[in-house]
C-alpha cells in the first residue's frame, strides 16, 4: 500500500502513533539543558487513549515554554496546537496527514520553498522517488514501515512491542535528519556540527 492509501485505512492508535513519530523525528538538536525527549508524554497517549488528552496538554505547555525557534520546531508547535483533544476526533486523520507532510518537507530541506520542491514533496507522497533524492526518500519508506508496523499490531497483544519498534524506527530516523541539517549549516558556514549529535554523519539514508 502507498503512503497515502496506509493513512486512510489507520485506526486511531496508528495514526496518532504515525503523527507523534514524524514530530519527534523532526525536532532539532536541543538546547543545552533542554528535554532532549519533549514529545515522550504523547507516547502514553499513543498506547492509551483515555490519557491523551493530559498528555497532549502537558507537550503542549513544555514545548510553550521552550519557546525554541529553531528548525521546524515553530510548525511542531503550531500542529501540537491544532491536534485533536480527543483521540478518537475525526479530525485524527487530517492531523496525521498534516504531520507527514512536515515530516517530508524538512527532509527535503530549504528546496521545498520552491515550486519544484513542493512538487517533489506531492509526487513522493503518491510513491513516486524520481528525483527526490535519499534523505525525503527513506523519510517515506519510514512513514510506510512505521504504519505497517502499527497495522499489523492493531488490537492484539503485540500492540505494545509494536509501539516500541515505532520508537526504534523512528529515533533511527531522528539520528539521520539531525546529522544531514548539521552538514547543511556546515555547508552554508554556519559553524560546527551541534554539540550532542549522535555519530557520524551517515553517507546514505539506508532506513528502510
Amino acid at each position: 500500500m502507498s503512503l497515502l492509501e496506509l493513512i486512510a485505512a489507520a485506526d486511531e492508535r496508528g495514526l496518532a502513533a504515525s503523527a507523534v513519530a514524524c514530530l519527534d523525528r523532526c525536532l532539532p538538536q536541543p538546547l543545552d539543558g533542554a528535554d532532549p525527549d519533549p514529545l515522550r508524554p504523547l507516547w502514553a497517549g499513543c498506547a492509551d487513549a483515555s490519557v491523551w488528552p493530559d498528555r497532549l496538554a502537558e507537550v503542549r505547555a513544555a514545548l510553550d515554554a521552550a519557546a525554541d525557534e529553531q528548525g521546524a520546531a515553530p510548525r511542531i508547535r503550531k500542529l501540537l496546537d491544532e491536534a485533536p483533544v480527543d483521540r478518537a476526533a475525526p479530525g485524527l486523520r487530517e492531523w496525521a496527514d498534516a504531520c507527514s507532510l512536515l515530516a517530508l518537507e524538512v527532509h527535503l530541506g530549504p528546496a521545498t520553498a520552491s515550486a519544484a520542491g513542493a512538487e517533489t514533496v506531492r509526487r513522493c507522497r503518491e510513491d513516486d522517488l524520481d528525483g527526490a533524492g535519499p534523505l525525503p526518500a527513506g523519510e517515506l519508506r519510514r512513514q510506510i514501515r512505521i504504519l505497517e508496523l502499527l497495522a499489523e499490531t492493531a488490537g492484539s497483544s503485540a500492540a505494545g512491542a509494536g509501539l516500541r519498534q515505532v520508537l526504534d524506527v523512528s529515533a533511527e530516523g531522528q539520528r539521520v535528519l539531525r546529522a544531514a541539517v548539521s552538514r547543511r549549516a556546515r555547508g552554508r558556514g554556519q559553524g560546527p556540527e551541534p554539540a550532542g549529535d549522535r555519530g557520524p554523519a551517515p553517507a546514505a539514508d539506508h532506513a528502510g
